[in-house]
């Protein structure tokens, strides 16, 4: 067997790198049974699918089904407000997980520390349905404690769900409180991966606090900022369906703002379900996703090389 430049066969290497290869395993397999198994299901966005005869028996008919998107005249604004609530959650998610992360790493007491992080970890885990009565109860007209508060001050009272233009304000503030904490636990790593001996030879040099942040820290954030940016991206266009439906529900007057397109497919599909156009509206999403991945790599390929994702 010829062997390589490094003087090791190919089944050296992996006989070196034996522990490696076991602890991907695991992903290697979620991966192959999860994601590229089901690759020939995409058949199903383009039958009319019936279970009797499978999604390779049923009856063929192009982008019929997609139709259901174009003709309905909200292709658009679905897309839009996906998009743009996407954009809104991934860069703001990023830049306060990054700030919080920061913040966390400047604090010198330990036990304060771990408090800090559990409290803005908590949010995470709290359900979406709960999260919805919660705004509910502080939103609402008649009782909300917000409305209670303003009437008390003799004010008038506020009317959140008869008014679309507050609520891309509200779901991003929403979203921020409940994932931060959570997207805060990587940068958090990162920073602890730094090496201390070279922030201990920035404050001998006399660098203060800002300074170790802006040339020490943020650089070496910069690599796991760009590729956690790039593989949020891939799902620009599929929406947070839990934190949009169980929040605004299905209250027409909201919807110019606040309908995405999982939203509107879950609608038409109680009326009557079509796994074909399921299907339909899942590929135009992953497509439009792949264009955008894609187009951002080779961008920071361009200006970066050593921080696109291939």
């Amino acid at each position: 067997m010829k062997k390589r430049k490094s003087g090791l066969t190919f089944w050296q290497k992996i006989v070196k790198d034996r522990t490696l290869i076991l602890m991907c395993i695991p992903a290697i397999l979620f991966f192959f049974l999860f994601s590229y198994m089901p690759l020939p299901g995409v058949y199903a966005a383009f039958v009319k699918f019936n279970y009797r005869d499978g999604i390779f028996g049923s009856k063929f008919i192009g982008l019929d089904n997609f139709k259901f998107l174009v003709t309905s005249g909200e292709l658009f604004n679905l897309t839009k407000n996906t998009i743009l609530y996407n954009l809104a959650f991934i860069l703001l998610g990023n830049l306060l997980a990054v700030f919080v992360a920061i913040l966390l790493n400047e604090l010198r007491s330990k036990m304060f520390k771990k408090v800090s992080q559990t409290v803005l970890f908590l949010p995470y885990f709290i359900s979406q349905v709960l999260v919805g009565l919660l705004v509910f109860n502080l939103l609402n007209f008649d009782t909300g404690f917000v409305n209670s508060i303003l009437a008390g001050l003799g004010r008038e009272r506020w009317q959140p769900y008869s008014d679309p233009g507050v609520w891309p304000v509200l779901l991003v503030i929403i979203y921020l409180w409940q994932q931060t904490g959570y997207n805060s636990v990587v940068y958090f790593a990162s920073i602890m991966g730094i090496d201390g001996e070279m922030m201990e030879a920035a404050k001998v040099d006399g660098a203060n606090g800002f300074q170790r942040i802006r040339y020490i820290i943020l650089p070496s954030l910069k690599p796991t900022i760009v590729i956690l940016l790039l593989f949020a991206l891939g799902g620009i266009v599929k929406g947070n369906f839990g934190l949009f439906y169980n929040i605004v529900g299905t209250n027409p007057i909201l919807y110019p703002t606040t309908d995405i397109i999982e939203t509107y497919v879950y609608r038409a599909s109680m009326v009557s379900f079509n796994f074909s156009t399921a299907s339909a509206v899942g590929l135009y999403q992953s497509i439009i996703g792949f264009v955008i991945v894609m187009t951002v790599n080779w961008i920071v390929k361009k200006i970066e090389p050593d921080y696109s994702l291939f």
